[in-house]
């Protein structure tokens, strides 16, 4: 089945925070936000309308959908953004958003190129739906998320669009990003000097950076699922663990069911919430203790717990063996 492109709830946020900013009250547009800033996939063709909605406000802006991205914070990425701000250098920054572009649009598009000189990211024909509104938020959102990582971030070279705008419009964007804009491309393109791959992120954190690719490798693991209940399940769990409140009741009320629904749902499959809880948790601990870059204090944090003893407790109950004995191959605890 072919992969559907979407966006996640957090994104919203965006736009919500772009409302702020500007002093919009919007009550009805702020309603369909708070809505959708609960769900895990927001169809792309409701994202373009609730930003159609907000530019519509902004009538003396003629690029206001450059403004709402300019609003990015991680919060709206998610570990997608996190991963990123732990990178060592802004080219693997930017191979970090190749990689788990996923995470965040549900599929993978983005292609990244060398052209003589010059690195070209660039996300095809087709490929979203998003539109000119659309792109213009997701283009302003990773390129101002990037800089501002940067004491001081260097130009880009050029932009490219695949929609069309009007003169004044066209401006407006060539200001913003500050380098040649083009329009009625075959691709969104962005473009910068190949030199700057090396540039040093000041924030990255090696430590952050090895925890992180784990959550988001295990995300990816998680996305396929043997159902779609289970898919969505194993995403919000996911989430659960990042807050360390994993309950059943969390869990029913982020997937808009009653705590006795979702039970009944995990019992056709012979499960309770807590077997099941378990289950997802021993699966991610195996992962996480095959890697030697995780320490086991790490691993009880990825997994929710409040501290070490609690995750050693844990999987010597599911597994017969300590986290360290199991890491060992069995060998001396």
């Amino acid at each position: 089945m072919a992969q559907v492109m979407r966006v996640t709830g957090a994104w919203t946020g965006l736009l919500r925070d772009w409302l702020d900013e500007e002093h919009f009250d919007a009550l009805d547009l702020r309603s369909a936000l708070a809505r959708w800033s609960r769900e895990d996939n927001v169809p792309v063709p409701v994202w373009r309308e609730l930003i159609e909605r907000g530019v519509a406000l902004a009538t003396g802006n003629p690029a206001a959908e450059l403004s709402i991205g300019a609003c990015v914070t991680p919060a709206h990425v998610g570990v997608l953004g996190y991963l990123v701000l732990a990178s060592d250098t802004l080219g693997e920054a930017m191979l970090a958003y190749q990689r788990y572009e996923r995470l965040f649009y549900g599929v993978s598009i983005a292609e990244l190129e060398a052209i003589d000189d010059v690195i070209e990211i660039r996300w095809p024909p087709d490929s979203s739906g998003l539109g000119q509104l659309g792109d213009g938020v997701a283009i302003a959102a990773l390129l101002t998320f990037l800089q501002r990582q940067m004491d001081k971030p260097p130009p880009i070279s050029a932009v490219s669009f695949r929609g069309s705008v009007d003169a004044l419009t066209a401006s407006a964007y060539e200001t913003f990003f500050g380098c040649p804009v083009t329009f009625e491309d075959t691709y969104v393109r962005v473009r910068f000097p190949q030199t700057y791959l090396s540039i040093s992120m000041p924030r990255r954190d090696p430590t952050l950076r090895r925890l992180l690719d784990r959550q988001a490798q295990a995300l990816l693991r998680a996305l396929p699922g043997s159902s779609e209940v289970e898919r969505i399940l194993q995403q919000i769990l996911l989430r659960l663990l990042a807050d360390g409140e994993p309950t059943l009741n969390r869990a029913a009320k982020a997937m808009h069911m009653s705590p006795r629904t979702l039970q009944r749902r995990l019992s056709q499959h012979g499960l309770s919430w807590q077997q099941w809880l378990d289950r997802s948790r021993e699966q991610l601990a195996e992962q996480y203790l095959a890697d030697p870059g995780l320490s086991l204090s790490d691993i009880a944090l990825l997994l929710g717990f409040s501290e070490q003893s609690a995750f050693t407790r844990a999987f010597r109950r599911w597994s017969g063996l300590s986290p360290g004995r199991f890491r060992r191959g069995g060998g001396e605890a």
